[in-house]
Protein backbone atom coordinates (compact mmCIF):
# COMPACT_ATOMS: atom_id res chain seq x y z
CA UNK A 1 0.00 0.00 0.00
CA UNK A 2 1.75 3.46 -1.07
CA UNK A 3 0.63 6.57 0.81
CA UNK A 4 -2.49 7.29 -0.12
CA UNK A 5 -4.21 10.16 0.20
CA UNK A 6 -7.12 9.45 -2.54
CA UNK A 7 -9.13 7.23 -0.19
CA UNK A 8 -9.34 8.89 2.79
CA UNK A 9 -11.57 7.40 5.97
CA UNK A 10 -13.91 9.04 8.03
CA UNK A 11 -13.71 12.42 6.42
CA UNK A 12 -15.27 15.37 7.49
CA UNK A 13 -16.30 17.95 5.36
CA UNK A 14 -16.15 21.98 5.99
CA UNK A 15 -16.39 21.62 9.98
CA UNK A 16 -17.33 24.93 11.37
CA UNK A 17 -14.33 26.21 13.24
CA UNK A 18 -13.29 26.50 16.05
CA UNK A 19 -13.18 22.47 15.57
CA UNK A 20 -13.13 19.77 18.01
CA UNK A 21 -13.87 16.13 17.00
CA UNK A 22 -12.50 12.61 18.18
CA UNK A 23 -10.18 10.78 16.07
CA UNK A 24 -12.08 7.36 15.60
CA UNK A 25 -8.80 5.23 15.45
CA UNK A 26 -5.64 4.90 17.73
CA UNK A 27 -2.63 7.08 16.07
CA UNK A 28 -0.17 4.03 14.77
CA UNK A 29 2.84 4.23 12.75
CA UNK A 30 1.75 4.70 9.20
CA UNK A 31 -1.17 6.71 9.78
CA UNK A 32 -2.27 9.47 7.81
CA UNK A 33 -3.89 13.03 9.08
CA UNK A 34 -5.05 15.10 5.92
CA UNK A 35 -6.34 18.41 6.53
CA UNK A 36 -7.16 20.43 3.40
CA UNK A 37 -8.08 23.98 3.50
CA UNK A 38 -7.72 27.92 2.60
CA UNK A 39 -5.85 30.65 4.42
CA UNK A 40 -8.32 33.45 4.58
CA UNK A 41 -6.36 37.22 3.69
CA UNK A 42 -7.00 38.56 7.36
CA UNK A 43 -5.43 35.11 8.46
CA UNK A 44 -2.90 36.50 11.55
CA UNK A 45 -2.35 32.73 13.03
CA UNK A 46 -3.99 29.46 12.94
CA UNK A 47 -3.66 25.47 14.55
CA UNK A 48 -4.30 22.43 14.48
CA UNK A 49 -3.99 20.30 17.59
CA UNK A 50 -3.40 16.60 18.53
CA UNK A 51 -4.91 16.42 21.74
CA UNK A 52 -5.12 13.78 24.57
CA UNK A 53 -9.03 14.71 25.39
CA UNK A 54 -11.23 17.82 24.82
CA UNK A 55 -11.69 19.29 28.35
CA UNK A 56 -11.59 22.94 28.64
CA UNK A 57 -10.92 23.18 32.65
CA UNK A 58 -8.25 22.01 32.58
CA UNK A 59 -7.23 22.44 29.32
CA UNK A 60 -6.52 19.07 27.74
CA UNK A 61 -2.71 17.72 27.35
CA UNK A 62 -1.92 18.68 23.33
CA UNK A 63 0.61 16.19 22.37
CA UNK A 64 1.27 18.09 19.11
CA UNK A 65 0.74 22.16 18.80
CA UNK A 66 0.98 22.96 14.96
CA UNK A 67 0.37 26.51 14.62
CA UNK A 68 1.47 28.72 11.26
CA UNK A 69 1.48 32.43 12.35
CA UNK A 70 1.43 34.67 9.74
CA UNK A 71 2.19 38.43 11.61
CA UNK A 72 5.87 40.01 12.11
CA UNK A 73 7.73 36.86 10.55
CA UNK A 74 5.97 34.12 8.90
CA UNK A 75 7.06 30.70 10.76
CA UNK A 76 4.98 27.54 11.82
CA UNK A 77 5.87 27.12 15.85
CA UNK A 78 5.34 23.61 17.14
CA UNK A 79 5.02 23.01 20.81
CA UNK A 80 3.60 20.29 23.24
CA UNK A 81 1.21 21.49 26.22
CA UNK A 82 1.92 18.79 29.11
CA UNK A 83 -0.19 19.35 32.87
CA UNK A 84 -1.70 23.05 31.32
CA UNK A 85 2.14 23.95 30.51
CA UNK A 86 4.07 24.97 27.30
CA UNK A 87 7.32 23.57 26.45
CA UNK A 88 10.08 25.27 24.50
CA UNK A 89 9.04 26.04 20.78
CA UNK A 90 10.37 24.28 17.58
CA UNK A 91 9.96 27.12 14.88
CA UNK A 92 10.34 26.46 11.14
CA UNK A 93 11.15 29.66 9.31
CA UNK A 94 10.17 28.07 5.43
CA UNK A 95 6.92 28.96 5.19
CA UNK A 96 4.45 26.91 2.79
CA UNK A 97 1.62 28.69 3.72
CA UNK A 98 0.30 31.95 1.60
CA UNK A 99 -2.59 34.42 2.57
CA UNK A 100 -5.76 33.41 -0.09
CA UNK A 101 -4.36 29.71 -1.01
CA UNK A 102 -5.11 26.38 -0.81
CA UNK A 103 -3.19 24.16 1.17
CA UNK A 104 -2.99 20.22 1.99
CA UNK A 105 -1.10 19.51 5.01
CA UNK A 106 -0.66 15.68 5.64
CA UNK A 107 0.40 14.65 9.04
CA UNK A 108 2.34 11.03 9.00
CA UNK A 109 2.47 9.42 12.45
CA UNK A 110 6.06 7.46 13.08
CA UNK A 111 7.01 5.49 15.91
CA UNK A 112 9.30 8.30 17.05
CA UNK A 113 8.13 11.43 15.84
CA UNK A 114 5.54 13.38 13.75
CA UNK A 115 6.36 14.21 9.97
CA UNK A 116 4.39 16.89 8.38
CA UNK A 117 4.14 18.14 4.18
CA UNK A 118 2.52 20.74 2.88
CA UNK A 119 1.04 20.73 -0.62
CA UNK A 120 3.36 17.67 -1.22
CA UNK A 121 6.95 19.20 -0.07
CA UNK A 122 8.11 18.03 3.24
CA UNK A 123 8.01 20.66 6.17
CA UNK A 124 9.16 19.63 9.19
CA UNK A 125 9.83 16.85 12.01
CA UNK A 126 8.14 17.06 15.67
CA UNK A 127 9.35 14.13 17.88
CA UNK A 128 6.70 12.23 20.14
CA UNK A 129 6.76 14.24 23.56
CA UNK A 130 4.03 12.91 24.68
CA UNK A 131 3.05 9.20 23.05
CA UNK A 132 0.77 9.29 19.98
CA UNK A 133 -1.06 6.20 21.70
CA UNK A 134 -2.76 8.99 24.40
CA UNK A 135 -4.00 11.26 21.38
CA UNK A 136 -7.49 10.85 20.64
CA UNK A 137 -9.09 14.16 19.45
CA UNK A 138 -8.19 16.79 16.88
CA UNK A 139 -8.72 20.66 17.72
CA UNK A 140 -8.61 23.28 14.57
CA UNK A 141 -8.82 26.89 15.66
CA UNK A 142 -7.62 30.33 14.29
CA UNK A 143 -8.45 32.20 11.06
CA UNK A 144 -8.25 29.17 8.67
CA UNK A 145 -11.29 28.05 6.09
CA UNK A 146 -11.40 23.83 6.50
CA UNK A 147 -12.55 22.30 3.10
CA UNK A 148 -12.39 18.56 4.88
CA UNK A 149 -10.02 16.44 7.63
CA UNK A 150 -9.67 12.64 6.79
CA UNK A 151 -7.58 9.99 8.11
CA UNK A 152 -5.38 6.97 6.43
CA UNK A 153 -5.04 3.98 9.32
CA UNK A 154 -2.41 2.02 7.71
CA UNK A 155 -0.47 0.04 10.23
CA UNK A 156 1.60 -0.69 7.46
CA UNK A 157 4.67 0.95 9.03
CA UNK A 158 4.11 -0.86 12.24
CA UNK A 159 4.52 -3.92 10.96
CA UNK A 160 7.26 -3.33 8.58
CA UNK A 161 8.72 -6.46 8.08
CA UNK A 162 11.44 -6.60 5.48
CA UNK A 163 8.95 -7.70 2.55
CA UNK A 164 11.01 -8.78 -0.30
CA UNK A 165 7.81 -9.32 -3.35
CA UNK A 166 9.33 -10.65 -6.39
CA UNK A 167 13.10 -9.99 -5.42
CA UNK A 168 15.74 -12.23 -4.03
CA UNK A 169 17.76 -10.92 -1.76
CA UNK A 170 22.31 -11.40 -2.20
CA UNK A 171 23.15 -9.30 0.33
CA UNK A 172 24.03 -10.43 3.96
CA UNK A 173 21.79 -11.66 6.24
CA UNK A 174 18.78 -8.87 7.79
CA UNK A 175 19.16 -7.57 11.22
CA UNK A 176 16.63 -6.66 13.49
CA UNK A 177 16.23 -3.76 15.32
CA UNK A 178 14.22 -2.42 17.19
CA UNK A 179 10.72 -4.51 16.42
CA UNK A 180 10.94 -3.16 13.27
CA UNK A 181 13.46 -5.06 10.49
CA UNK A 182 15.67 -3.55 8.66
CA UNK A 183 18.21 -4.33 5.41
CA UNK A 184 21.89 -4.33 6.05
CA UNK A 185 23.43 -2.40 3.45
CA UNK A 186 24.72 -2.22 0.49
CA UNK A 187 21.76 -3.94 -0.12
CA UNK A 188 21.95 -6.42 -3.53
CA UNK A 189 18.89 -8.06 -4.90
CA UNK A 190 18.38 -9.59 -8.26
CA UNK A 191 14.56 -9.16 -9.86
CA UNK A 192 13.05 -12.45 -9.95
CA UNK A 193 11.28 -11.17 -12.94
CA UNK A 194 13.18 -8.34 -15.31
CA UNK A 195 12.49 -4.95 -16.02
CA UNK A 196 10.43 -4.00 -18.57
CA UNK A 197 7.20 -1.54 -19.43
CA UNK A 198 4.64 -1.55 -16.36
CA UNK A 199 7.14 -2.68 -14.07
CA UNK A 200 7.18 -0.83 -10.37
CA UNK A 201 9.97 -1.00 -7.34
CA UNK A 202 9.32 0.87 -4.10
CA UNK A 203 11.80 1.48 -1.83
CA UNK A 204 11.00 2.46 1.65
CA UNK A 205 13.37 3.79 4.09
CA UNK A 206 14.25 6.49 6.30
CA UNK A 207 17.17 8.96 5.59
CA UNK A 208 20.12 8.97 8.37
CA UNK A 209 19.36 12.30 10.82
CA UNK A 210 23.57 13.41 9.26
CA UNK A 211 22.79 12.20 5.34
CA UNK A 212 24.97 13.25 3.27
CA UNK A 213 23.46 10.94 0.32
CA UNK A 214 22.52 7.75 -0.64
CA UNK A 215 21.74 6.04 -3.98
CA UNK A 216 19.24 3.28 -5.58
CA UNK A 217 20.64 1.49 -8.46
CA UNK A 218 19.24 -0.46 -11.63
CA UNK A 219 21.77 -2.94 -12.65
CA UNK A 220 22.07 -5.37 -15.60
CA UNK A 221 23.87 -8.22 -13.96
CA UNK A 222 25.09 -9.29 -17.10
CA UNK A 223 27.24 -6.23 -18.36
CA UNK A 224 27.37 -5.00 -14.88
CA UNK A 225 26.36 -1.52 -16.65
CA UNK A 226 24.12 0.93 -14.33
CA UNK A 227 20.86 1.66 -16.16
CA UNK A 228 19.72 3.94 -13.73
CA UNK A 229 21.56 5.04 -10.86
CA UNK A 230 19.25 7.49 -8.24
CA UNK A 231 21.63 9.78 -6.22
CA UNK A 232 19.94 12.17 -4.08
CA UNK A 233 22.91 14.25 -2.10
CA UNK A 234 21.49 16.04 0.78
CA UNK A 235 24.32 18.32 1.87
CA UNK A 236 24.15 20.05 -1.50
CA UNK A 237 20.02 19.14 -2.33
CA UNK A 238 21.08 17.95 -5.62
CA UNK A 239 18.83 14.86 -6.94
CA UNK A 240 21.38 13.16 -9.56
CA UNK A 241 20.64 10.57 -12.15
CA UNK A 242 22.96 9.06 -14.11
CA UNK A 243 24.19 5.72 -15.87
CA UNK A 244 27.09 3.65 -16.35
CA UNK A 245 27.59 2.18 -19.50
CA UNK A 246 30.55 0.72 -21.21
CA UNK A 247 32.62 1.28 -18.33
CA UNK A 248 32.14 5.20 -18.25
CA UNK A 249 29.56 7.11 -16.51
CA UNK A 250 27.05 9.40 -18.98
CA UNK A 251 26.32 12.79 -18.18
CA UNK A 252 24.35 13.81 -15.06
CA UNK A 253 20.79 15.04 -15.07
CA UNK A 254 20.00 17.15 -12.17
CA UNK A 255 16.76 19.12 -13.07
CA UNK A 256 13.70 19.49 -10.58
CA UNK A 257 11.37 21.45 -9.33
CA UNK A 258 12.24 20.79 -5.77
CA UNK A 259 14.35 18.19 -3.58
CA UNK A 260 12.34 15.65 -1.70
CA UNK A 261 14.48 14.15 0.63
CA UNK A 262 15.63 16.02 4.41
CA UNK A 263 17.60 14.26 6.92
CA UNK A 264 15.52 12.12 9.54
CA UNK A 265 12.59 11.92 7.07
CA UNK A 266 10.36 8.46 6.32
CA UNK A 267 10.32 8.37 2.39
CA UNK A 268 8.32 5.99 -0.15
CA UNK A 269 9.88 6.23 -3.45
CA UNK A 270 8.18 4.30 -6.77
CA UNK A 271 10.80 4.01 -9.63
CA UNK A 272 8.39 2.94 -12.56
CA UNK A 273 9.33 1.51 -15.41
CA UNK A 274 7.77 3.60 -18.54
CA UNK A 275 8.61 2.54 -22.72
CA UNK A 276 10.66 5.35 -23.14
CA UNK A 277 11.62 6.37 -19.63
CA UNK A 278 11.44 5.81 -15.75
CA UNK A 279 9.38 7.47 -13.66
CA UNK A 280 10.11 8.71 -9.94
CA UNK A 281 7.85 9.72 -7.15
CA UNK A 282 8.68 10.37 -3.46
CA UNK A 283 5.83 10.15 -0.45
CA UNK A 284 3.06 10.23 -3.58
CA UNK A 285 4.52 13.46 -5.48
CA UNK A 286 6.14 12.81 -9.17
CA UNK A 287 10.03 13.67 -8.89
CA UNK A 288 11.38 13.37 -11.77
CA UNK A 289 11.50 11.50 -15.52
CA UNK A 290 14.64 9.42 -16.71
CA UNK A 291 15.14 8.24 -20.79
CA UNK A 292 16.18 5.15 -21.11
CA UNK A 293 19.98 5.49 -22.06
CA UNK A 294 20.48 1.89 -21.33
CA UNK A 295 17.56 0.34 -24.07
CA UNK A 296 17.85 -3.48 -23.60
CA UNK A 297 15.21 -3.13 -20.58
CA UNK A 298 14.77 -7.11 -20.00
CA UNK A 299 18.74 -7.54 -19.09
CA UNK A 300 17.89 -4.99 -16.23
CA UNK A 301 17.90 -7.52 -13.01
CA UNK A 302 19.62 -6.56 -10.50
CA UNK A 303 18.76 -3.76 -7.40
CA UNK A 304 21.48 -2.04 -5.25
CA UNK A 305 21.00 0.22 -2.79
CA UNK A 306 23.61 1.79 -0.12
CA UNK A 307 23.98 5.29 1.50
CA UNK A 308 23.22 7.39 4.53
CA UNK A 309 19.62 5.59 5.18
CA UNK A 310 17.66 3.08 6.88
CA UNK A 311 15.97 0.83 4.38
CA UNK A 312 12.86 -0.55 5.91
CA UNK A 313 11.43 -2.34 3.15
CA UNK A 314 11.97 -3.11 -0.92
CA UNK A 315 9.60 -4.59 -3.62
CA UNK A 316 9.07 -5.11 -7.16
CA UNK A 317 5.92 -5.82 -8.86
Amino acid sequence: RMLSLNNLQNVISNPIIPYVGTIPEQLEPGTLIVVRGHVPNDSDRFQVDLQCGSSVKPRADVAFHFNPRFKRSNCIVCNTLKNEKWGWEEITYDMPFKKERSFEIVFMVLKDKFQVAVNGKHILLYAHRISPEKIDTLGISGKVNIHSVGFSFSSDLRSTQASTLELTEISRENVQKSGMSQFTLPFVARLNSSMGPGRTIVVKGEVNTNAKSFNVDLKSGKSKDIALHLNPRLNIKAFVRNSFLQESWGEEERNITSFPFSPGMYFEMIIYCDVREFKVAVNGVHSLEYKHRFKELSSIDMLEIDGDIHLLEVRSW
